[in-house]
Order: structure tokens, then sequence, then C-alpha cells
């Protein structure tokens, strides 16, 4: 009995070996697919003009000139785009962390009046394209005056549906007896949301936070709409100003692409499984 034991669990590993390397197999024509631009991207911002249109995927010598150029070019402020970005992107990522937690919140844990209706209304503003507010958003604050400013790439995005939808999700999973208890307790509302609450929803806001620095520090549209300042732009809408700067420096243009695309890959390399986690975090229970 034990040693048919031993051949059944042996076959059974011998199955799950099999079956991971058939995935693994499958998997490599969709890595190629992805990793294949991303090396010759590389590998045009690690040569130099003249070798652009002689380098197939790999360089033959490796230069770092269109680096330090797009950093000490006199007409491009490279690095303060940058800092702009990571300004902005933290800002709102740290703002939509603290707002949508506290939404969320008051529509798990509190009773009031119109809560489900209201609920209903802000996911509604989730089928709203951004394009047909865009416009209006921009007079709004360009009568307020505000254009050519850091807070004008905040203040619009300080929240978000899909962040409350998010966090409520994650809220719903815990036991209503903790709410109850901690209230007989003579726990308050904002001490169980600082407590409790925020410490075991952490994997949903990791989630919630790389979602909107990702998206924050992608944006372009609304940053070119609002700023035409060096002082103000962010690195998206400085990366388009190097085609200006010179059309021929195709190489100067791919190490900028490297140079903004090397947070968005941090953040899914480092954090992938808090990110899987996070969005999966009260998706069985609604």
């Amino acid at each position: 009995m034990s040693q048919a034991k031993t051949m059944k669990h042996t076959g059974a590993q011998r199955k799950r070996k099999l079956k991971n390397t058939g995935n693994f197999l499958l998997n490599i024509p969709i890595l190629l697919i992805i990793l294949v631009p991303l090396i010759y991207t590389l590998s045009i911002s690690l040569v130099d003009t003249d070798q652009v249109y002689k380098t197939l995927l790999l360089p033959h010598s490796i230069q770092f000139n269109n680096y330090v150029n797009a950093f000490t070019n006199p007409s491009y402020n490279f690095s303060r785009y940058i800092l702009n970005s990571f300004i902005v992107s933290t800002s709102v990522m740290l703002c939509q962390m603290v707002t949508c937690s506290m939404a969320a919140f008051a529509f798990v844990f509190l009773e009031f009046k119109g809560k489900k209706i209201l609920f209903m209304a802000v996911l509604a503003t989730m089928m709203v394209p951004g394009e047909a507010t865009i416009i209006a958003n921009y007079l709004t604050v360009a009568g307020w005056g505000w254009t050519n400013s850091l807070h004008v790439l905040i203040v619009p995005y300080m929240t978000s549906a899909m962040g409350i939808f998010l966090l409520r999700q994650n809220y719903m999973t815990f036991p209503r007896e903790l709410k109850e208890a901690s209230t007989i307790d003579g726990c308050s509302n904002w001490r169980f949301l600082l407590q409790i609450a925020v410490p075991l929803s952490r994997p949903a806001l990791g989630a919630l936070g790389a979602y909107v620095f990702l998206n924050t520090w992608n944006q372009y549209m609304w940053p070119l709409l609002t700023t035409d300042s060096d002082t103000f732009r962010t690195v998206q809408v400085g990366i388009s100003m190097l085609y200006d700067i010179d059309a021929q420096s195709m190489g100067l243009m791919m190490a900028g692409v490297i140079i903004v695309i090397v947070p968005s890959l941090s953040i899914f390399v480092f954090m992938n499984k808090q990110l899987i986690n996070g969005l999966m975090a009260g998706a069985v229970k609604g």
C-alpha cells in the first residue's frame, strides 16, 4: 500500500512538472513579443546616431552618450521633468489612498440615507470616458488660474471611483462582528479605520498605490493641456519634446523612453505578487 501511494505521488509530481514545462514553453512566444521591442529600444539607446540603422538587436559597442545628453542638454530639462512626475505621481497616490480609504469605510461600515444610490452614482462615473470631461475640466481650472502649476496635475485626481470600489470590496471581507466588538469597546470610527481597517487592507492599498502611481506617471493629455512651462512639465510630455530638439537623434529618444519606463518595470517586477493579491482581495465577496 505504501509503495502504491509513493508511485501515485511520483506520478502526480511528474504530471505537474510536465504541465509547468508545457505552460512555460507556451509562454515563450508571448515573452519574446514583449521583450524583443524592449531589447531593441535599449540597444538603440546605447549606440551613436550613425550606428542606429546598423543595429539589429544587440549593439556592437555600448555607448552611454545618449543618456548623458538626455540629462545635460541645455535645451531640455529632463531632470526637472522626472522630478515633477515623481512629485505628482506620489502626491496623487497618497491622496487617493487616503480619500478612497475613508469613502470605502463609509460605504461599508456606516449607515446613512441614500448610501446605495450614492455608491451606484460613484460607480457610474467609471463609465464616463476621461475624454468626455477633459475640456470641461480644463475650462474650470483655467478659470481658477490653476494652469502651469503642480496642483492642477494633482487636485483633479485626488480620488477615484475605482479606488473606492477596490477598497470597499476589500472591507466587505471583514467580519461584521469586528466592527461591532470595537464599537462596544468604545473604539471610534477614526480609530477603527486607522488601527484596524487600514492595516488589514495593506495588500489592497499597495495594489491601489501601484496602479495609481503608474496611471499618473504615464499621463500625457492632461499635463499637455494644462502646462506649457518647463518648470511644471512632466516626463511624458518631455519625451515628446525630444523629437522637436533633434528629430534625427533616434538614440536620444530611445534613451529617454528607457529612463521613463524604469519605474513602471520596477513596480511590475518587484510588486507583481502584491498587485495580484491586492486586486483579487475581496473579489469573491461583493
